[in-house]
């Protein structure tokens, strides 16, 4: 069974001979190859060639694209800078001051804006090599996550409670790019398209069910309309936000570790596949080899069959290699 294979059908409830591994690696991986993190998101070739590696040398199931949240951003008209240990940075807020569309390529080119054409050219490129053999991950921005980007997180907040006939302006031009930009990496051969979202965690549920849930309802559509899986990324406690995930259909979701395996899936039901929530630096980059096999049971354990091997959030620089392989040791599926 190839990794595509496995990935594939685990999350259309099929056989597999053992439980697929979808670690998030960025910076671990450019370093891994003897790179570093600002050429690992400034050019797709290194961040191919150091994926590509991991998922070699540690057994990886999924190619992905996920290196920083401004890809978008740039083709939005954002100016941004490199450094070998922190990445991209933006060099000036794009909105500072206020919400005005009219400061914004409102219409970004994916095939011309430059990080964006960076990333797809990074799912070109897998697929050409590894299509036949591997998941490719694509990647978009939630509508959330790309307004507070562009507009800057405290901005961002307040603006849900200011100025929210704008912000859901904002939200709808950030949706409508997104769709955009992953429909051109669904053609160039990604499978699934992983979303990030990771501001929603930080509103209350209210604020989440008015203004953030409607825009990842209509993008989890829009993909899997194209045809491809969707992977849902939300840093922090989704906790109180659960009822409200459990409308997307999402196919698979990562669950970071200060979520209960067993809330999430009571919340979420049987078929979404959930992605393990160990603590990236507790449990992989200070444990043990022993520690993350027990670690990996007792998630497996709570989160049922619909489940698939990852740490909460991005293995963390400094993991010593004998951590992360034993995260990504074949698991057998229990009867």
């Amino acid at each position: 069974m190839t990794s595509k294979e496995r990935y594939l059908n685990l999350l259309d409830g099929q056989p597999v001979d053992f439980i697929p591994r979808v670690p998030i690696l960025m910076r671990y991986a450019a370093e891994y190859i003897g790179s570093n993190y600002g050429a690992f998101t400034a050019d797709h070739r290194v961040l191919v060639a150091a994926n590509v590696r991991c998922a070699a040398d540690f057994g990886f199931d999924q190619l992905n694209t996920m290196s920083d949240p401004l890809r978008e951003t740039e083709g939005f008209g954002g100016k941004v800078a490199y450094d070998a240990t922190t990445g991209v940075h933006l060099i000036e807020p794009l909105m500072p001051d206020e919400i005005d569309l009219s400061l914004l390529v409102t219409h970004p080119d994916p095939l011309k804006a430059t990080r964006m054409r960076d990333r797809i050219d990074a799912v070109a490129d897998y697929h050409r090599t590894h299509g036949d053999t591997h998941s490719i991950m694509g990647w978009v921005e939630g509508a959330a996550a790309e307004a507070a980007d562009i507009r800057g997180a405290e901005n961002f907040f307040a603006d849900l409670l200011t100025e929210p006939e704008a912000i859901d302006g904002l939200m709808d031009l950030c949706l409508e790019n997104a769709i955009n930009f992953a429909r051109i990496q669904i053609d160039q051969g990604a499978d699934t398209i992983g979303i990030g979202d990771a501001v929603a965690s930080q509103v209350s549920f209210d604020t989440y069910a008015r203004h953030i849930l409607p825009r990842e309802q209509k993008l989890v559509a829009a993909l899997h309309a194209a045809g491809v899986k969707v992977r849902l990324h939300i840093c922090g406690n989704i906790t109180h936000i659960l009822p409200g995930l459990a409308t997307l259909g999402i196919d698979v979701i990562d669950i970071d570790h200060m979520v209960d395996l067993r809330a999430a899936r009571e919340a979420l039901g049987p078929r979404v596949v959930l992605s393990a929530n160990l603590d990236p630096v507790a449990d992989i980059l200070r444990g043990t080899p022993a520690s993350i096999r027990q670690r990996l049971e007792a998630a497996r354990a709570q989160a049922g069959p619909a489940f698939i091997v990852n740490a909460g959030c991005e293995i963390p620089s400094g993991t010593p290699p004998e951590n992360l392989r034993a995260l990504c040791e074949p698991l057998a599926i229990k009867s």
